[in-house]
């Protein structure tokens, strides 16, 4: 090594000491003329020759010479530029351990870019690689030798997962390859580490020395350990919030280091607009800084978002759902206030239970119109009613119109409504109440039954010592299916009832809101339920309608949907912190166990429940607290992540040697000239003795890596696509749909590879916009949500595709997930597909016919299953021509268009060992069958076109068919 500039051959750099006997070869005397005896010579004697020949070569003229010896010895010896940048590797293989926890998110690229060099160099030295990440998320994982090309697919491949990693379990995994792979024993192990300590950094650092055979720092000899650190001295930033009293948002950014510095935290709302930025800054020495989000109610509701600007992970994005709304509850009475026994007062328990979680709305007027207008004019979400007999007039038409905008009506019982019913209550009641022990009763007071699972109380627990004494009856000939009972006592009784009412909610509790007949109101269990209940409303504060909807779905159901125990994985945030489709390890989580939930691979960071009342579920909660990594674990070697590459200078070292011996003819050219101008002769040939020289060095200099990492890409694309045949894919920008159509198509390759005369190369990814399309028969193209539009000359390039004989599959792949609106229009990524493809020239479609060629052209076919079973094919609309005949598709009867929901490609997805990636519903293996018996129908389909419509080919058929 010599600073930055190393040598692969420095042997060779020993025949600079021939250059001393070089120089004199160069500078030696040419040998004398034979001496020929001749007599007319005497003539000659006495002339002077003025004309004088040098004895030896210019200095100039050798100097030249040998500086292109010098370069040849130069570029033998394999000169590399920052070789420092270059890993040596020992004798065995390269193990990459990747950190690709939420913390490697936001240098991601830096991580993957080290990981590629790494990887260059094993192939450098014709070593295999071994990938192991540390944060396992379903995605193709090696569990064996690679060789350098196949890890640097999977480097791609491989993106940051939204929880943090798991370092022990990789090291178990390593373990059990230990056994298989004997190599492995001399490894050279990299940790690329994402800069956090997670609690058993030390450990593992111990555990990857262990395994190496090394100890503390000395180096055995059957490999080496090092781990790679950021360069960043603070780490990464996570963000976290709260509810702070008065409803204020206050959000945490919380640092691994005491960095200092200040930044901003964006509020957004579901379509990403920006609601509010608020600046946080680090206090000296302080791991996080507070920032407070003050805004009026109507805007503070729309939050759904909370994010830290330029921070790209799931640790800097904080979700909100229903339960952090901060909803304005008017309070109303028709008993008196009870200002000297403020316990005895109904609205007491009220107040305490709810004062912490909303915004109340109290009144002292008497007149309950007047207190009503005036609270209703302040947009409150919900409405509570304590003792307030029967309802009439105006009154009752303003709550009515209220509640049937989304508005949610809680109602008290008391001595008032044992006497009364009106409209606004879930049930009729019964004349008069019932009293539960006491001298003249046989009862006794009654404790509460269990919550039942369609309640939005279920999981709460019931205190023994809370019992009923009084209550108000539902009439039990009156209820019907709309009336719902959340709450009953032991015997049955309901105690809790409620009924829809448009988008609104009627609710009753049939006893008092203060201690009169029960002692609920005294316990934990009324905060809870009130809470709950406080969830319910879609009344928006702006303009009394719900504007925080989802799908299509009311949001009024709020914790009411949340009464299956089941919460499904709604949407889920992926490493970078983005919102998509939840990915296909994600499993629902109990509803009781919620609170309790910790993010990882099973259960991502996201949105779980039904649309609209969705549970956020967030990586960083108040008590995560972040540690950086030391510099030094346990003495392993430690390095940083650089951005510069190791350059190889032979090229450039031989591009030099050849101009300096262009350089040398054209100097001995001219020499011969006797320094005249040159003749047409040679000047003819200098230049064309340059010209040479010139293509040559560019043709070398073009074939060093640096220069063919310049090379046209549209060239290269259009070489590789041209010379096979090869399945395509649109590249979406979605790490997970993306590799899945890979994949998916690798697998359906190998399929038609076995069983057919059709033999496709590796599929290719396409971008849409900028690659020649016209190499493909055939293109998958998976619909991925929030998708953005076409622009028009792509549109155009797309439609000329189709017209020329090009086929597409678009694959909205959400038919497991598909909910349709209520005016049965589609939604979800069949909306997108809609925005995507509406101003291209597509004729009608319809679903594949009975008799369509797809059915028949290699396999016999009469659905068309993917991983989900049950969504259309739809296809070419087929067209009566003059003779009666019918005929699909643009281009010689053949559709150009394919659309499903079926997720083809997740059902072809196959790894190294063609095992299954994803499950198939409901069919299972005989399903997957069939899904690629599809793939082989639709490639043989877009390859032969209409040739199996033929009539010689029905005979076969017939006979096939067993008719």
């Amino acid at each position: 090594m010599l600073g930055s500039l190393g040598f692969l051959t420095p042997w060779a750099l020993a025949a600079l000491a021939a250059l001393p006997a070089i120089w004199w070869l160069l500078r030696a005397t040419p040998p004398q003329p034979n001496v020929v005896a001749f007599p007319p010579t005497r003539l000659l004697l006495g002339l002077k020759n003025r004309e004088q020949t040098p004895a030896r070569s210019p200095w100039w003229l050798t100097a030249i010479r040998m500086l292109a010896a010098a370069a040849v010895i130069f570029a033998l010896a394999d000169p590399i530029l920052n070789a420092d940048k270059k890993q040596s590797l020992g004798d065995g293989p390269l193990v990459l351990f990747i950190d690709n926890g939420w913390a490697s998110a936001n240098q991601w690229q830096l991580r993957k870019d080290y990981a590629l060099r790494l990887i260059d160099d094993a192939e450098a030295q014709s070593k295999p690689v071994l990938l192991l990440p540390t944060a396992v998320t379903g995605q193709i994982i090696t569990n064996s030798l690679k060789a350098p090309n196949t890890a640097r697919e999977h480097i791609e491949a491989l993106t940051p997962a939204p929880f943090a990693p798991d370092r022990m379990a990789a090291s178990r995994t390593y373990q059990k390859l230990l056994a298989d792979f004997r190599a492995l024993k001399s490894a050279s192990i990299f940790w690329l580490s994402d800069g956090l300590d997670y609690g058993h950094a030390d450990q593992f650092g111990k555990e990857l020395l262990r395994i190496s055979g090394q100890t503390g720092t000395t180096t055995a000899t059957s490999g080496r350990v090092a781990m790679v650190r950021s360069a960043e001295a603070t780490g990464p930033l996570a963000l976290t919030a709260q509810i702070e009293k008065a409803g204020k948002l206050s959000a945490t950014v919380i640092s691994a280091g005491s960095r200092g510095g200040s930044g901003t935290i964006i509020a957004r709302a579901k379509n990403g607009q920006k609601l509010a930025e608020t600046a946080y800054s680090f206090a000296p020495g302080k791991h996080s800084a507070r920032a407070l989000i003050d805004l009026p109610t109507e805007l503070r509701n729309q939050i759904s978002r909370l994010e830290i600007a330029g921070q790209k992970s799931a640790g800097a994005v904080h979700l909100l759902d229903a339960r952090s709304r901060w909803n304005r509850i008017g309070l109303l009475t028709g008993a008196s206030q009870e200002q000297a026994q403020p316990l005895l007062a109904p609205l007491y328990y009220i107040n305490r239970a709810l004062a912490p979680f909303a915004e109340l709305l109290r009144s002292n007027e008497p007149n309950l119109a007047v207190a009503l207008t005036s609270q209703l004019k302040q947009n409150p979400s919900v409405l509570i009613m304590a003792d307030i007999g029967k309802l009439a007039g105006t009154t009752l038409k303003k709550l009515k119109d209220w509640t049937a905008q989304g508005g949610v009506l809680i109602r008290f019982a008391g001595p008032r409504l044992e006497k009364a019913n009106d409209e606004l209550l879930p049930v009729p009641l019964r004349f008069g109440g019932r009293t539960l022990g006491g001298a003249l009763s046989w009862s006794t007071p009654q404790p509460l039954a269990g919550f039942d699972d369609d309640s939005p109380f279920a999981g709460l627990s019931i205190p023994r010592e809370v019992t009923i004494n009084r209550q108000v009856l539902a009439d039990p000939a009156m209820l019907t299916d709309e009336t719902l009972i959340w709450a009953r006592l032991k015997d049955g009784t309901p105690l809790v009832t409620a009924k829809r009412r448009e988008n609104g909610w009627l609710v009753l509790f049939h006893i008092t809101a203060n201690s009169d007949w029960s002692n609920l109101p005294l316990s934990g269990l009324f905060v809870e339920m009130l809470r709950r209940l406080n969830t319910l409303s879609s009344v928006s504060p702006v303009a009394g309608n719900s504007s925080d909807t989802d799908s299509g779905t009311s949001a009024s159901a709020s914790f009411a949907n949340e009464v299956r125990d089941l919460l499904p994985p709604y949407k889920s945030l992926n490493g970078f912190g983005e919102l998509n489709a939840p990915p296909s390890t994600a499993r629902a989580i109990s509803a009781r166990m919620f609170s309790r939930a910790k993010p990882g691979p099973n259960h991502p960071p996201g949105l779980y429940g039904p649309p609209g009342s969705t549970r956020a579920l967030n990586l960083i909660t108040h008590k995560t607290r972040l540690k950086k990594l030391d510099q030094t674990v346990s003495a392993i070697t430690t390095t940083v992540y650089e951005t510069e590459n190791a350059t190889p200078l032979k090229a450039y070292a031989l591009m030099t040697a050849l101009t300096l011996l262009f350089a040398d003819i054209i100097a001995v050219l001219f020499l011969q000239s006797n320094l005249r101008l040159w003749r047409r002769a040679s000047a003819g040939t200098a230049m064309l003795m340059a010209t040479i020289g010139l293509l040559s060095a560019l043709t070398i200099s073009a074939g060093s890596p640096a220069h063919a990492q310049q090379s046209n890409p549209g060239h290269d694309f259009a070489a590789k696509s041209a010379l096979n045949t090869h399945l395509a894919y649109v590249l979406t920008g979605v790490g997970d749909v993306d590799r899945t159509s890979k994949l998916g198509l690798q697998g359906l390759s190998r399929v038609l590879a076995r069983r057919t005369a059709v033999e496709p190369i590796d599929p290719i990814g396409v971008n849409i916009e900028n690659d020649e399309l016209a190499f493909f028969p055939l293109l998958y193209w998976p619909v991925v949500e929030n998708a953005q539009s076409l622009n028009e000359a792509t549109l155009a390039k797309v439609d000329a595709y189709m017209k020329k004989g090009g086929m597409i599959i678009f694959d909205t792949r959400d038919f497991q997930n598909a909910i349709p609106s209520a005016d049965g229009s589609p939604s979800g990524n069949s909306k997108t597909l809609q925005r995507l493809i509406g101003k291209l020239d597509i004729p009608r479609l319809e679903p594949v016919p009975e008799n369509h060629v797809l059915t028949k052209s290699f396999y016999l076919l009469s659905s068309f299953p993917g991983r989900w079973d049950g969504g259309e094919l739809w296809v070419e609309a087929r067209s009566k021509s003059p003779g009666g005949s019918t005929r699909a598709g643009r281009t010689d009867g053949v559709s150009s268009i394919l659309i499903t929901s079926n997720d083809f490609a997740a059902a072809w997805a196959l790894d190294d060992r063609n095992t299954p990636l994803f499950p198939v519903v409901p069919g299972g293996e005989l399903q997957r069958e069939w899904a690629f018996r599809v793939g082989v129908n639709i490639v043989m389909y877009a390859l032969t076109g209409n040739y199996k419509a033929d009539q010689v080919h029905i005979p076969a058929l017939l006979e096939r068919l067993g008719q």
